[in-house]
């Protein structure tokens, strides 16, 4: 039979198997089973693990208490994973979950050995792992116990002993008030049921008393004393146990027992020590963790025990370190009491060599200045005492805590054992803390390094990546920054961007860089520490001037290493008195190598880009002529980024005195090959018209010509004419339509009119049948020609077409050329909310009124 239940539903990332474990500790000690926490807590933490790391899905975990038994479900949505072999013979690497030490069977394998039953069930689209403790038999006897007494010396109190039992939700309002609680306080339960239990606690205010009551009611367990208002307005003094529970919904409270202060040993901890009795035998207690210490702040937690040390020691100053990840240096994360030129984050070996200096084992040192110490934290800063003691973490150093005085001979044996005591209890909360930060950090430098990525591979242009360079490290890892670009065969390096978290302090610092020799380019990855920006400064004596005042720390500089080449450099600095962080360094280097790559495809793309520009700006046709009594306006747009030029094209040339040609088509395709046709066409109407080809003649021997391109060719949509001014002020036109939309004629009246009719393509067929068709265009009349990137243009299923073109040219009567053009382009824009996604070109003639003089 279930007596409670918990269930939870865990996200599929690494944090999840974390939080599984506290949910699962939280759930049992609130049900009173601490004796199956730990095998709960490693199963779980496996099983969890299993599901969202190896399977990759969301893990509900269910805990079902019952009679005698506590079952723990874990469900994943996976189920085609295969079940391991747990029999005796030998263990083959290809079965992934059979293997011991492998990652993924091995929470099944920990669940035979650590549960009393345990399988698995399989539904549709999920799976079940399940497993059950047996929970312990109760003991007749003793739990704790405590030397005996005398009677004289037992706590009295006056009348039966009350216990009150006072239950508070999540909110901290009464939930239940028991009998003894109305004798102890005088309020009936209905008069208190719902109500907030600050408003009859009385709590304690006092110095060095840090957590707050909605503090402790959020604490798996406390005790301790504090005041209850009784209802004829008097306070009494109680001493109380919270302990936090939950119910079968899941849902928490908090149980509070409480008796009068003279009674507390009903409730009173054996461990705890009573008010002036001492925990140690080497004097009174030192409590360096008091108060509540945010458990993901580290350096307030660091900061706090140093002050607490000094205080409580009589100390002139304190200092804490904390070692690498190797173990082989120290870092100064903490100090109170020096002067400011010792700085945090000052690294220097563990081990010094001397046995008497050694920061495994407790130190007392008389006299610094009969035997200085090895360290550089203690070097002219005036002091004579110290003591020094370990923080070590099951056996591991992971600390060394110092207090130190002025005055010689200040500290004996006993005040560092003492201290020693008081860092063995916070050499926990400082590693769990530190672990805690670098969690943080190593998930702030992923998120950090992907958003870097994003945006640096989001842009090709080579400015705007320096931009972004500097503006990723600036200020996440530095004050200011300055990228160095190199050229090719050998060329130094040359300032290329800086930036400074002061905007005022950019100017001042990229003047100090230009007089600083540019950083060698060294080796390939690495990072290397560079002096030249303050020794320039120092030698111009510019140090202390008011614009470079404090600005220059630590400088570092970084290569830009891209395919093997090392193509520029990227220095960071901090302000004076700051170091660099190896944490920070590190980021550095990551951000260095992507940053370098992003900065290689820039510059490759921009010289690709100018190289491209130049040669589709060869395709284009120079400026167009001037044509006596006739307005001419183009207007072109080639689909794709980075191009000027595509299957689209245009083109208006002379073929001899008063005669002009001009062309508008369409290439099959766009982009560099397309535009390689486009050149064929636009050069070989040019030759052939002015070898005294009529339009027909032209454009058969431009198919010929095309079709000579064999595996090449594309075929072609082009519209080709001969414009000849006359002397009443009209223009007379020869054209030849061949497979491309029709030419528009605008009438003065507004009447839209096809000017041609169609005929084959080129660049299909080898014999071609064209004919000129004859046009005259009157004065104020209009001729539009464009390609089918115009009349195509789509949103969804509609289409503009020829009738949408029409429709817009109606309203153009009156207009110049070069407006016409921009109304029709305009209308092709806002026909859809995307760019256009095909090449475009639009040539318009118009006749005016009158003729230019």
């Amino acid at each position: 039979m279930v007596t409670a239940r918990a269930a939870a539903t865990f996200d599929p990332d690494g944090r999840s198997a974390a939080a599984a474990r506290g949910f699962v500790r939280d759930a049992l000690l609130g049900w009173g089973l601490p004796e199956v926490v730990d095998d709960a807590v490693v199963l779980v933490s496996e099983l969890v693990t299993n599901a969202v790391v190896h399977a990759g899905t969301a893990a509900e975990v269910c805990c079902l208490r019952e009679e005698g038994t506590v079952r723990i479900e874990v469900t994943d949505h996976h189920p085609e994973r295969g079940l391991p072999s747990l029999g005796d013979g030998p263990v083959t690497a290809s079965d992934r979950y059979a293997d011991p030490d492998g990652e993924g069977g091995r929470g099944l394998l920990m669940c035979s050995a650590l549960a009393e039953r345990w399988g698995v069930e399989y539904a549709a689209g999920r799976k079940t792992v399940w497993f059950r403790l047996a929970l312990p038999a109760p003991v007749a006897g003793t739990r704790y116990a405590v030397p005996a007494t005398p009677g004289s010396d037992l706590p009295s109190g006056p009348g039966p002993v009350h216990v009150a039992v006072v239950q508070l939700d999540e909110d901290g309002r009464v939930l239940a008030w028991n009998p003894d609680a109305e004798a102890l306080f005088q309020y009936p339960a209905t008069t208190v049921l719902g109500r907030p239990w600050a408003d009859l606690a009385v709590w304690p205010q006092s110095a060095g008393r840090g957590l707050g009551l909605a503090d402790t009611l959020r604490l798996a367990r406390w005790e301790g004393g504090y005041g209850v208002r009784r209802a004829d307005g008097h306070e009494v003094e109680v001493y109380g146990v919270q302990v936090r529970v939950r119910d079968t919904e899941g849902v928490p409270s908090t149980l509070c027992l409480l008796v009068l202060e003279p009674d507390r040993a009903v409730l009173r901890s054996p461990a705890r020590a009573l008010p002036g009795e001492r925990s140690d035998p080497t004097g009174p207690r030192l409590d360096l963790l008091a108060g509540p210490v945010a458990t993901d702040d580290l350096d307030t937690l660091l900061q706090r025990t140093v002050e607490r040390a000094r205080d409580l020691l009589d100390a002139d100053a304190a200092y804490l370190l904390l070692t690498t990840d190797d173990e082989t240096e120290f870092e100064v994360r903490a100090a109170t009491g020096f002067t400011s030129g010792h700085r945090r984050h000052t690294r220097f070996p563990v081990d010094t060599g001397s046995r008497y200096d050694s920061a495994r084992l407790p130190s007392v040192h008389e006299d610094l200045t009969s035997r200085p110490t090895g360290l550089p934290l203690l070097t002219g800063s005036g002091m004579r005492s110290l003591v020094t003691v370990p923080l070590k973490v099951e056996g591991r150093l992971i600390g060394s805590l110092g207090i130190a005085t002025a005055a010689p001979g200040r500290y004996d044996n006993e005040d560092a054992l003492r201290l020693q005591f008081a860092a063995d209890r916070v050499a926990l909360a400082v590693e769990s803390t530190r672990l805690t930060e670098l969690e943080r950090l190593r998930r702030g430098s992923l998120s950090f390094l992907v958003e870097a990525s994003d945006l640096l591979a989001g842009t090709l242009e080579h400015e705007q990546t320096l931009a972004l360079m500097a503006q990723m490290a600036v200020p996440t890892l530095a004050s200011w920054c300055a990228v160095y670009t190199k050229g090719d065969h050998g060329a130094a390096a040359g300032l290329a961007f800086v930036l400074h978290e002061d905007e005022d302090r950019i100017d001042p610092l990229r003047d100090l860089l230009d007089k600083t020799p540019a950083p060698d380019a060294g080796p390939t990855h690495g990072v290397r520490f560079w002096s030249a920006p303050a020794e320039t400064a120092a030698a111009g004596g510019l140090t202390d001037s008011p614009e470079l005042a404090g600005l220059l720390g630590e400088t570092v500089v970084l290569p830009l290493t891209a395919r093997n080449r090392v193509i520029g450099l990227l220095a960071l600095g901090v302000p004076a008195g700051v170091r660099f962080r190896q944490e920070i360094l590190e980021l550095a280097e990551d951000l260095s190598r992507r940053a370098a790559l992003a900065l290689d495809n820039s510059r490759l793309y921009s010289e690709r880009t100018a190289t491209s520009q130049a040669l589709q700006r060869s395709l284009l046709p120079p400026d167009l002529p001037e044509i006596p009594g006739v307005e001419v306006d183009v207007y072109y747009q080639a689909a794709g980024e980075g191009n000027e030029v595509g299957g689209d094209f245009y083109d208006l040339f002379t073929i001899r005195e008063g005669t002009y040609g001009f062309a508008i088509g369409d290439v099959c395709g766009t982009g560099p090959e397309a535009a390689s046709v486009t050149g064929l066409a636009r050069h070989s109407l040019r030759l052939l018209a002015r070898e005294g080809l009529d339009a027909p003649q032209v454009l058969r021997r431009l198919n010929a010509a095309i079709l000579d391109e064999g595996s090449r060719s594309r075929f072609l949509t082009l519209l080709y004419g001969e414009l000849t001014p006359r002397p009443d002020g009209s223009i007379e036109l020869s054209l030849v339509c061949a497979g491309h939309p029709l030419p528009l004629r605008l009438s003065t009246d507004g009447q839209v009119d096809r000017a041609a009719t169609p005929q084959p393509l080129l660049g299909v067929m080898e014999d071609l049948d064209l004919t000129a068709e004859r046009l005259v265009l009157s004065p104020g009349e209009v001729l539009l020609c464009v390609t089918d990137g115009v009349t195509e243009r789509r949103e969804g299923s509609r289409m503009l077409g020829d009738d949408g073109l029409a429709e817009v040219l109606t309203g153009c009567t009156g207009l110049t050329a070069g407006a016409v053009a921009m109304r029709v382009q305009r209308a092709v824009e806002r026909f859809a909310p995307e760019p256009p996604s095909d090449d475009m070109a639009i040539l318009t003639l118009r006749v005016p009124t009158q003729r230019a003089s």
